[in-house]
């Protein structure tokens, strides 16, 4: 026994001064060599050690190795994968031999990770040649399964000191910088607590998360965790447990406050101006697994639109995919609508009235962000100054390709369906939309819609437009389509056109309008309808017909949108017998043709009175030369052609002579009147 004892007493001895020597008997490049060749059959990557590499072994073994470097995968650049000015590692070496790692110190200093995507995979994926990082999957990653931590680890001081991590896709690069890491592990089967800090383009983001264990997480068990992310990208909270199960499932509770301008611009793209795109949040029951999040019974805000109901975020595919069902209350499309933007110096009006179309480009770049397919239910829904009720759209959004479909819904007493797309996909967008609007109410509809308050009546219309451009000034200059329109009993505000012809003589005489053109002034009609083509911006109509019982008018003409002018002409004539002033002409029959034209915010309306000379001419010829025929026989009737034509202007020249001075107009001769 006394010499067994003397035995292991020198073997304890031995030892001891062999793991004190080592170090020192060891040659340095030796354990580089060692090193590096078992990193590099481990990684499948090029390993290399660069900077002094010291080893202890004793109280702790403690290797501290210098300018550490792991090779880029081939493809992916010439700069390293990973690399760090320091790396630090200490393990207690009894626990050691009976298979428990007690790790008292990892520290790496000044890491810098850079992680790549291209055609060929990315960067991230390890093994021992190229043809398993290009075909790596996101299905060949972390399995969770009985078995998967099959030893007892503790974890003392752990950080990462002053990190740096990037991310480029090829088309731009995200960075994470000044990364300060720490965990807390006192054993895997206890909470595992990490906390940290980073800058993002020089914002400070502070994060925290805890795990209830560590072996429950990697053995597929049901694990409670949580997690908070702070600063100027984002507030989220999210607490709840991974499932049991083989991937990373989860379910639990979040709260998320996302202010989006900030975050667009981080991740690389600018959102457009104004008071919009500022904010999105929501607090939701959440639930998903790797590559998908679900949303439940969510209340959800994006800037002032509140809405609730249940969303799906797929980020497996090359876009961010959003569906689901959304219910709000107020749906204000308005401030997302492009405002114009000219100048005052380009409006056609000095201080007011409708502006020149902007040469500024819309900017649709949201559109190509991500994908989505979402059904959106709202009470009320407001462009602008259209207010519809009772809406259900169906919006998509494919690779930059927008539609949305706005099933039955309720305007101005009417209803309607309607179909948009806007086609992002190429430097110049298009544009469709169709429409059909039944039984509405016209006057506040298209005092909503087109600031026109001319047009009283009930009734509808359908629209079928395309258009291009990258600007509204283009858009509205390559619009093209058709359509048609109808209304009833209603009346157009401004004219009479049935005084128009009451006065004509009047007008014709002075060379002016009479005064049935004034604000105070209308024309009822039972039916008013026509239908017109648009080609290039410009609206053609030339089966415009309006009835009431004194009036048919007929109407055609052109109206340029993308010049913004008017070209058009309406022909009243009298059905009823309408006596003229004097009462000596019965007017029934006559045609008085009104031309409009000029820029929109000058418009003015003109008689075409060589039109109206003709037609009272023709007119009262054959009324004369019916009168000669019936008076055949009698004694004073007049029995030439010469003598008809003489009464005839006789007849006008008496009537004209003989009008009150108090019912001329006042204008001059040859006089406009601004409509």
């Amino acid at each position: 026994m006394r010499r067994l004892l003397i035995a292991l007493l020198v073997l304890v001895a031995l030892v001891i001064g062999v793991a004190v020597l080592a170090p020192a008997l060891i040659p340095t490049d030796l354990i580089r060599e060692r090193t590096e060749t078992a990193a590099q059959e481990a990684l499948g990557r090029e390993v290399s050690l660069a900077g002094d590499i010291r080893l202890q072994v004793l109280p702790q073994l403690q290797v501290r190795a210098r300018d550490a470097r792991i090779a880029n995968a081939p493809g992916f650049g010439d700069e390293p994968f990973a690399q760090m000015q320091e790396m630090r590692v200490s393990v207690a070496l009894i626990p050691l031999l009976q298979r428990q790692i007690e790790i008292e110190e990892f520290v790496l200093v000044d890491p810098v990770i850079r992680l790549q995507t291209n055609a060929r995979g990315n960067n991230w994926t390890f093994g021992d040649n190229t043809e398993q990082v290009a075909q790596s999957t996101p299905d060949e990653g972390f399995v969770r399964q009985p078995g998967a931590l099959p030893f007892e680890a503790s974890f003392g001081d752990v950080r990462i000191e002053n990190g740096s991590v990037s991310f480029d896709d090829g088309s731009q690069t995200r960075r994470f910088d000044a990364l300060d890491l720490s965990i807390d592990l006192p054993s895997v089967d206890q909470p595992v607590r990490l906390r940290g800090s980073f800058e993002a383009d020089g914002r400070p983001m502070n994060f925290n998360a805890e795990l209830a264990s560590l072996r429950g997480f990697f053995e597929g068990q049901e694990t409670a965790f949580s997690t908070t992310l702070n600063g100027p990208l984002a507030d989220l909270s999210l607490e709840g447990r991974f499932l049991e199960s083989t991937e990373l499932a989860f379910d639990g509770d979040m709260d998320v406050t996302l202010p989006l301008r900030a975050l667009a611009r981080y991740l690389g793209s600018d959102l457009p101006d104004g008071d919009i795109f500022r904010q999105f949040s929501a607090r939701s029951a959440v639930s998903g697994e790797p590559g998908v999040v679900r949303l439940r019974d969510a209340r959800i805000s994006f800037d002032d639109i509140n809405a609730q109901g249940a969303m799906t975020l797929n980020y497996a595919g090359a876009r961010p995919r959003i569906t689901g069902e959304l219910s709000t209350a107020m749906l204000n499309l308005t401030p997302y609508i492009p405002a114009d933007s000219a100048p005052e110096a380009n409006r056609t009006g000095a201080n007011s009235g409708v502006s020149q179309w902007s040469d500024e480009p819309i900017d649709l770049a949201p559109l190509r962000t991500l994908d989505s397919e979402l059904t959106i239910r709202a009470d009320e829904l407001k462009a602008r100054d259209i207010e519809v009720s009772d809406v259900t759209a169906l919006v998509t959004v494919d690779q930059g390709r927008m539609t949305a479909r706005l099933n039955r819904f309720q305007l101005y007493g009417g209803t309607g369906e309607a179909i948009a797309v806007i086609n992002a996909r190429s430097n110049t967008p298009s544009f469709s939309f169709n429409a059909t609007l039944d039984a509405l109410e016209a006057q506040p509809f298209l005092i909503a819609a087109a600031e026109f308050d001319r047009l009283i009546g009930d009734g509808g219309f359908s629209v079928d437009l395309t258009a291009s451009g990258a600007s509204p000034a283009a858009i509205m200059n390559s619009l093209s389509g058709s359509g048609q329109f109808g209304f009833n009993d209603g009346a157009i505000k401004g004219v009479n056109l049935a005084q128009m012809i009451r006065t004509v003589q009047t007008a014709l005489q002075n060379r002016a309008l009479p005064t049935a053109f004034a604000e105070t002034e209308q024309t009822d009609f039972s039916t008013l309808g026509g239908s017109f083509t648009v080609t290039n911006g410009v609206v053609t109509n030339q089966d415009l017909q309006m009835l009431s019982p004194l009036l048919r008018v007929l109407g055609d003409g052109r109206i340029d949108l993308g010049a913004q002018n008017i070209d058009y002409r309406l022909t009243p004539r009298a059905v009823q017998s309408l006596t003229g002033q004097g009462g000596q002409l019965d007017l029934r029959g006559l045609e008085v043709p009104v031309r409009l034209e000029g820029g929109f915010n000058s418009v003015s309306a003109r008689i075409d009175f060589e039109a109206v000379a003709r037609n009272l001419l023709s007119q009262q010829a054959g009324r004369l030369l019916r009168q000669s025929g019936d008076s055949e026989g009698e004694e004073d009737a007049p029995t030439s052609p010469e003598d008809v034509v003489r009464g005839l202007f006789g007849q006008l020249l008496n009537n004209n002579r003989n009008q009150p001075e108090e019912d001329a107009p006042d204008e001059e001769e040859g006089g406009e009147q601004p409509n």
